[in-house]
């Protein structure tokens, strides 16, 4: 079935369009269809670089992983990273072409990228047996609809069926259902294939009299009922869209193999930028992944990672406003262990010169590493490869900064001042060994009796996630009714919902 797709919409964002997409993937991989991830425009601060060098959503990369393909720029070829609630820094085919306002690129930019983006998805179809696509917030954003290159725009163009995911958990989702295609022209509304419903709990024979109503509403199907799944730990698209105060990052279940476990304390600063770091953490048996926003929560921490960031002037203005900066500056004179990563990294040098980023010239850091950064208008994009405490270490990098190194004990691409760890370097903690050793370092640092576990692959774990995200859609979904829109399109002859687009 060569060529065949299915676009994968939502009723909001973070409806389950992302987890779902990867599932469709990875069951599809499993029947031994050739199949591909794509999005054509995505909002996000979680990326990922290629082999070839190219940034694109992490979210997609997560996909290709579930396809077991190798993620490429044609997959996302326009992605926006947010810079402030009215600017974005856009990357197109993997690399960044410029910064623009909402405004700036919803009033004619984005129109020009149309193009290039169906160019992308018709290679994908002529290589891949199936494309499974995934929309953005809501295709019923009729504000937008003039300019979408990622929801029905894509879908009418590429003639994609839709099928509109859910959910359930929020409340409200048969009126998303319904208003989302009542809000569609005819032309729109002729590829809504059907409906998904996400994150259910409970007796689903309870639902079933709401599915039959909403068919005969919108003569429209729902393809399955997908169950609340704990502990996915599947990468977030969106940092901006949620907030992180206090969360914890979900662990695996089995207890520490020491007598202790760690605690780790992550700074939840502005514009935060591939926060998924941490989750190689998270995924050690003892150890506790949490978020923070306050200098008092860092005093039982035994690690405070500060993370990467699309704004480092703003974080490190940030951290200093909040108290965190002294705190931090206290666990470096004690010998407490404190790890930054990019930005992150960047907040703990000496010096910053930002004439690209913020525009803020030169700013002082917090000295805890001796590092100078200057800003590069030319963004690094790479995937290197090194060793640490004498482990291999691979991980890749996304970063203007150029950061001048000059003194402690390497550590990666950057360095280590005491118990005061920096590095460019994201992924790297997803290195077995690497991550062991370094937690080792932490605990005896901390005091610690926390021991890592000797087998914890974080490849094989995700894989595990993976494959219940495959199990979710086998299970749960009308497979078959998939198969046929994905080779063979929406039905013909589903009824117009009134009263269609304004």
């Amino acid at each position: 079935m060569r060529g065949g797709g299915l676009l994968v919409a939502g009723t909001t964002s973070d409806a389950g369009k992302s987890v779902v997409t990867a599932g469709i993937c990875r069951w599809l991989v499993r029947q031994g269809v050739k199949v591909a991830p794509f999005k054509g425009q995505n909002m996000s601060l979680n990326s990922f670089v290629t082999r070839e060098g190219a940034e694109i959503g992490r979210a997609q990369a997560m996909q290709a992983q579930a396809a077991r393909v190798e993620p490429t720029a044609l997959m996302n070829p326009v992605l926006l990273k947010p810079g402030s609630d009215r600017s974005s820094q856009v990357v197109l085919m993997g690399k960044p072409v410029g910064e623009l306002s909402a405004r700036g690129y919803h009033g004619g930019r984005q129109k020009e990228l149309f193009e290039p983006v169906l160019a992308c998805l018709e290679e994908l179809r002529s290589t891949y047996d199936a494309v499974i696509c995934e929309g953005a917030g809501s295709p019923a954003e009729i504000n937008l609809r003039r300019t979408d290159i990622v929801n029905m725009g894509i879908a009418r163009a590429a003639r994609l069926p839709v099928v509109v995911v859910g959910d359930i958990d929020r409340g409200g989702v048969f009126a998303q259902f319904f208003g989302t295609t009542a809000l569609l022209a005819p032309e729109d509304q002729e590829l809504i294939a059907g409906y998904l419903v996400n994150k259910f709990r409970g007796d689903v024979t309870l639902l079933e009299p709401g599915l039959d109503m909403l068919y005969d509403l919108t003569g429209r199907r729902t393809f399955g009922v997908l169950p609340y799944a704990h502990g996915l730990g599947i990468d977030e698209e969106d940092g901006l869209r949620v907030s992180l105060r206090g969360t914890v990052r979900e662990s695996v279940v089995a207890p520490p193999v020491g007598a202790d476990v760690l605690r780790v304390a992550v700074c939840a600063v502005p514009l935060m930028s591939n926060f998924t770091d941490v989750d190689a953490l998270a995924a050690e048996p003892g150890v506790v992944v949490r978020f923070v926003d306050r200098p008092e929560e860092l005093v039982d921490a035994d690690l405070v990672v500060v993370p990467g960031t699309r704004g480092t002037v703003k974080a490190l203005a940030w951290l200093r406003e909040r108290g965190l900066a002294d705190a931090l500056a206290r666990r470096a004179a004690e010998g407490r262990p404190v790890l930054g990563v990019c930005g992150g990294f960047q907040v703990l040098g000496e010096r910053i010169e930002d004439e690209v980023e913020s525009r803020a010239g030169t700013v002082d850091g917090l000295g805890l590493l001796p590092v100078r950064v200057r800003f590069a208008r030319e963004k690094t994009l790479a995937r290197p490869v090194g060793e640490a405490l004498g482990e291999r270490v691979e991980g890749y990098e996304i970063h203007h900064g150029i950061a001048d190194v000059r003194g402690g004990e390497p550590f990666l691409d950057g360095c280590r001042v005491g118990s005061v760890w920096g590095t460019h370097w994201h992924g790297s903690l997803e290195s077995d060994g690497f991550r062991r050793a370094f937690l080792r370092e932490v605990a005896a640092a901390a005091g610690r009796r926390f021991v890592p576990a000797p087998d914890t692959s974080f490849g094989a774990l995700r894989e595990e996630q993976l494959d219940r995200l495959g199990d979710l859609i086998e299970e749960h979904a009308d497979t078959g009714a998939l198969l046929r829109l994905i080779e063979e399109g929406a039905p013909a002859g589903l009824p117009f919902v009134p009263p269609g687009a304004p």
